[in-house]
């Protein structure tokens, strides 16, 4: 799905996310929730696909 160049860009996107936001108080603004929640769940769900490809192909 994603390389670890591009896991590691929306890793960094995603903390200077909640750091800028934070500062700023707009947290809890409905747009910046989503987003960073997708960002969140993308990160998550790749980490899952690398982790079954990679056992997938030990197995193999």
């Amino acid at each position: 799905m994603l390389n670890d160049k591009q896991s590691l860009i929306l890793t960094g996107f995603m903390g200077v996310g909640i750091f800028v936001c934070g500062i700023l108080k707009i947290l809890d603004n409905f747009i910046v929730l989503t987003i960073l929640t997708i960002v969140f769940f993308t990160i998550v769900i790749n980490i899952f696909y690398s982790n079954s490809k990679s056992k997938k192909g030990n197995q193999e």
